[in-house]
Formats: structure tokens, C-alpha cells, sequence
């Protein structure tokens, strides 16, 4: 073992120059300038670290990346501390992680004490067989070590693992898992099994207010936690004897934490309490939204609550403004789709539907073309259920079926309103789509959704709504269904060759065929994805299709028209994706049946 006084960024520049990761003359200029840009790590940090009482370590590896070396022989690669790190691991034949904080679980990462987590950069990651895996920054810190086997008395077994990882999981384990601690320590106690029955136990004065400041810091590490993570959705379930947080990321809900049962009720009233929700009303569903600000952009949240069994569950969307308003041309849209769909929404009046299930972008795709085509000298009302995110260049209405404000009744009342583009949330009943109809026909452009499978179905779906076909030929410019599938992830991008089984499926003539799938790996927490993007199905009322059109027309008839009008189908389109190593062909079989 290296004695710890070697440990120096010296020691580590020899390590990376041996393994190629730096130039000789990079070398150089490590050697010059390290103590001086380790000097000014230690001082722009002094700040903070008093006032955490906690002195600041700077490791050679910190220094180092801080160059921003571009590695030699791979262009517009940047040596991270990531990639010291590593090399640092099998230099002193110790394994390196990248810690996934989806796997990690809180009593283990807590097992220790979080002063000295932070003093010497070391945080339990794994309990296995009596085993406890600690993640290290400095792996020659052997007095840490040996003092935790002896305090502790446990069997450790050492990785090495990046200081901004390490103290990541630090500050956001130890942060969520004391305010719940503290503020379940402050709870009183009692049996509580939600909805089903209750025991009631009335409050001293005092307590009310006791554990406010806990619960809110536990929410704040949440809602940051679900941001850094992309999540799109935050579920806060409740359970018989505790309850679960789990997170959507890129489709896939995964499990985060479990919390103590008596930590629900107040946990639940402060995100309500943030969303304007009433804290008292718990035998009815409620939504609210609550806005905020993450990385210096704006995000808006949208709350929904409803009761379960065991109490009142919580789901918070996330709509992050990069994702919901793109341009067009980043959407995955294909030439022939993009020029199509981007001259339906150039036209001056008619109805667009973009079809699709819950979950298939159908709202981005809205969103994202009424920002193209907004500007000052064009009114845009929007009618929504409801209003997904706020955006100020819209003039959007939420629904309130309550008191009689619905798709159907609004939409008459904004005819008044000189607009010249609406868009309707969604059409799903005959009043509204004759209202639809009535608007386009009136000189308005209409963007609306449907829940089909595919474009030709949503022709089927108005006629059995009631909507003569002579109407549907003159209003409807063109439908376009869409889903999301995965992408790979580009971190553990494989290849491999297509079975003969899996072409005949996709009724693939030639061969070979080679694709690509994701092997997992800790950037896309071993699902093999990250990141999704949209396949489209665009069919146009054309000159070819209308003609045809009558109230007793066949799916299978209208699908072969928009096919011979060259309509790509979904499964094309993801095949299409497939064959050019975006997503897999368990992506295209689930997504497109």
C-alpha cells in the first residue's frame, strides 16, 4: 500500500500520464501550477466550510479536473474527476464506483455519522452477508478506516468513488433522512390506517407547529432530489404501517425511500399547503400546482391528490419548461412528418388532432407548436384540464366542470374572444367536437387531442361522436398519432445482431441486420436507456383520402388509403429509430405492439 504522504497530485499526474489520460506536456503543467490551483480551490471554499464547521479537503483529483484537460487522442474529451478517479482505482487495484443514488438505501448510508462522513469523504453505500461496502475519495485515509471497524465493529470492504459523488449522497441522504428523523421523533404517537379507519388523538398547542420546519426541509430535499434525477412524476404512496416515495425517470417509476407512517400526514399537508390545496379536505381528490425555480430556470409543478385505502396519496408532475417547449425539429420527427405536420399548423383555419395514450407526448407536441406559432400579432386561447404549465404568451383556461365551465360551454364563449387559434385539451364528447368543427369552420385554426391508437382511427372516432363525414372532410387538415420509446443509453451502447425470430416479427425481409442496445451501466442506473424521444404517425386529409370519406367507412379501407398516400405508420417509424441504434427492439415491440 502507498504510504498516505504520496498520495499528492504528483503521485496522481504519474498515474494518468502512465495510462495515457495526459500529455507529457500536460504533465508539466500540472506539476507548475497544481499547488497554486489547489490554493485557490481551499480559499474560495474556506467560506462555506465555516459555516458548516467543517474543514474543506481538496484532492489531487479536484485539482486536476479543474485544469479541464482535454484528453490526448479524443477530441473535445474532458478528464473529469470521474475519469482520475478510475484511474486512481486500478492503479491501487481498488474497485470504482459510480454511485447510483436510486440503489443506495437510507439506514445504510446513515449508518454512520454524517461529521464524519463529510470530515473524511466516506459514505456506506452497501450491507451485504455482514459485509458493509464504504465508497472512499482517499483511499489511503487508513486511520478513518481502521476507526470505523473498531467504533462500529463491522467487516468493511473498500471502493473508490468520486468526492462530488460522495458528498452528493452526503447532503441529500443525511439531509432527507434527518428531517424525517427529527420530525418523526417530534410526531405524537398513535395508530393511524388512513381512509379505512383512524384513531384520533387531539394535539397540545404546542405540537402543531412543532415539526413544520423538518417537514418543509424534507420536502425541499425531495423535490431537488426528483429534479436531479430527470424525474418526470413524484409518488408519495401510502401503506399500512409506512409509506413509499418512488420516482418516474424516462417512463420507469423506481423505488426511492421508504418513510415512517406518522411522517405522511404532514409531509402530504406541506406539499398541499405549497399548492394551494385545502390541508382539512381528505375525502376528496384535489390538484393544485406550485411553482419554482431549480438550476436558475423555472419549473412548474402540478399536484394532484386523491385518497387511498391507507390515506392520501400524492403525485407531483414536473414540467420542466426545455422539455415541454421545443422546437419542432427536436422532436424526432422525420423529413417527410416534420414538413407535414409543420404546414398543418400553418394553415389559416381547420382542425389538427395529435392522438396518442396518456404518457405519449401529445402535450409536448401542443405546446411546442403553439410556441412556434406564437407571436404578438396572433391570439391564442388554449382550453385545458388543466392548464398543464403557465405560459404567458397563451391565453389559457382551466375547465371547471363544477360550475359548468366545460370543453363544450368554453368554447363558445371564446369565439367572442377574437382568437385565431385555439386549442382544445382534449376532445371527448359530441358537444365539444361539433364546437371544434363550428370554430374551424368559422375561420379558426383548432389543435386538439384524442385518445386512438393511431391517425385512421380518430376518423372512426368522430363519426362515432356524431360528426357527419362531409364535416370531417372539410375541417380536418390532417392527425397525427404519436408514443414515446426510450433511447439507448450512450454510456453502455452495444451491438448485436438481429434473430431470425425477432425480423420475421417485424417483418423484415433483409439480412443481416445489426442493432443496438444498452448493456446498463450507472449513468442510465442499469436500464440501458436515457432519455426518450417521440416516433409520429402522420396522416393528411388529402386529395386522396377525402373523396372516400362516408359515415360508414372501414378502419381497414381508410388505413390502406393513408398508406398508399405515403403514411408512415408507428411500427415503421420505431423500426426506423431501431435500425439507426436510438432505441431497441424491446423499445419497438412495446411501444408499438
Amino acid at each position: 500500500m502507498v504510504q498516505k504522504k504520496l498520495f499528492t497530485i504528483e503521485f496522481v499526474a504519474q498515474i494518468l500520464l502512465k495510462r495515457g489520460l495526459i500529455s507529457k506536456e500536460q504533465y508539466r503543467e500540472i506539476i507548475l501550477k497544481g499547488d497554486i490551483q489547489k490554493a485557490k480551490l481551499q480559499k474560495s471554499q474556506e467560506p462555506l466550510s465555516s459555516r458548516r464547521f467543517q474543514p474543506y479537503i481538496v484532492l489531487p483529483a479536484e485539482v486536476i479536473s479543474s485544469f479541464n484537460i482535454e484528453i490526448p487522442g479524443k477530441e473535445s474529451a474532458i478528464l473529469t474527476d470521474d475519469a482520475i478517479t478510475e484511474a486512481i482505482a486500478a492503479e491501487v487495484k481498488l474497485p470504482y464506483v459510480k454511485i447510483d443514488p436510486l440503489k443506495l438505501k437510507l439506514d445504510v448510508v446513515t449508518g454512520i455519522p454524517r461529521p464524519f462522513a463529510l470530515r473524511h469523504l466516506i459514505v456506506p453505500i452497501e450491507e451485504k452477508d455482514g459485509v458493509v461496502t464504504i465508497a472512499v475519495a482517499d483511499p489511503f485515509n487508513l486511520d478513518a478506516i481502521e476507526s470505523l471497524k473498531h467504533t462500529k465493529e463491522m467487516k468493511i470492504r473498500l471502493v473508490l468513488s468520486s468526492k462530488n459523488d460522495i458528498l452528493k449522497i452526503v447532503r441529500e441522504f443525511f439531509g432527507f433522512r434527518a428531517s424525517v428523523a427529527a420530525a418523526e421523533a417530534e410526531m405524537p404517537t398513535g395508530t393511524e390506517l388512513g381512509n379505512l379507519e383512524q384513531y384520533f388523538k387531539l394535539k397540545e398547542h404546542g405540537e402543531i407547529e412543532a415539526t413544520d420546519q423538518h417537514i418543509v426541509t424534507a420536502v425541499e430535499f425531495l423535490l431537488n432530489y426528483a429534479f436531479d434525477q430527470r424525474a418526470s412524476d413524484i409518488h408519495v404512496e401510502p401503506k399500512r404501517e409506512k409509506s413509499f416515495v418512488r420516482l418516474r425517470i424516462d417512463g420507469v417509476l423506481h423505488y426511492i425511500h421508504t418513510i415512517p407512517k406518522s411522517i405522511h400526514p404532514p409531509l402530504v399537508s406541506r406539499i398541499k399547503m405549497l399548492s394551494r390545496m385545502d390541508i382539512a379536505e381528505k375525502r376528496r381528490p384535489q390538484d393544485g400546482r406550485i411553482k419554482t425555480n431549480y438550476k436558475g430556470k423555472e419549473i412548474e409543478l402540478r399536484v394532484s391528490s386523491i385518497p387511498v385505502a391507507f390515506g392520501e396519496k400524492i403525485v407531483i408532475r414536473i414540467f420542466d419548461p426545455e422539455v415541454l417547449l421545443q422546437d419542432l425539429d427536436q422532436l424526432g420527427f422525420y423529413p417527410r412528418e416534420y414538413q407535414l405536420y409543420n404546414a398543418f399548423i400553418r394553415r389559416p383555419n381547420g382542425i389538427i388532432l395529435v392522438t396518442g395514450p396518456t404518457g405519449s407526448g401529445k402535450t409536448t407536441t401542443l405546446y411546442s407548436s403553439l410556441k412556434t406559432l406564437s407571436s404578438p400579432e396572433v391570439n391564442i386561447v388554449s382550453i385545458e384540464e388543466p392548464i398543464e404549465m403557465v405560459i404567458e404568451e397563451f391565453n389559457q383556461i382551466g375547465i371547471q366542470p363544477a360550475i359548468g365551465v366545460t370543453f363544450a360551454t368554453i368554447l363558445k364563449n371564446i369565439l367572442r374572444q377574437d382568437p385565431d387559434i385555439i386549442m382544445v385539451g382534449e376532445i371527448r364528447d359530441k358537444e365539444t367536437a361539433e364546437n371544434a368543427v363550428q370554430s374551424a369552420l368559422t375561420g379558426h385554426l383548432v389543435l386538439s387531442t384524442l385518445h386512438t391508437n393511431d391517425a385512421p382511427s380518430s376518423i372512426i372516432r368522430l363519426l362515432d361522436l356524431g360528426i357527419p363525414s362531409f364535416l370531417i372532410s372539410s375541417t380536418v387538415i390532417g392527425i397525427m398519432a404519436q408514443r414515446l420509446v426510450r433511447k439507448i443509453c450512450p454510456h453502455c451502447k452495444k451491438e448485436r445482431m438481429l434473430y431470425d425470430e425477432e425480423m420475421e416479427h417485424l417483418q423484415i425481409v433483409k439480412k443481416p441486420i445489426k442493432v443496438s442496445y444498452g448493456e446498463g451501466c450507472i449513468e442510465c442506473r442499469g436500464t440501458g436507456y436515457r432519455g426518450r424521444t417521440a416516433i409520429f404517425e402522420v396522416m393528411e386529409l388529402s386529395d386522396k383520402v377525402r373523396p372516400v370519406l362516408s359515415d360508414e367507412i372501414k378502419l381497414s379501407t381508410l388505413y390502406d388509403i393513408a398508406k398508399a398516400d405515403g403514411m408512415i405508420n408507428l411500427r415503421q417509424a420505431a423500426i426506423r429509430k431501431m435500425l439507426e441504434g436510438i432505441t431497441t427492439y424491446d423499445e419497438v415491440v412495446a411501444m408499438t405492439g
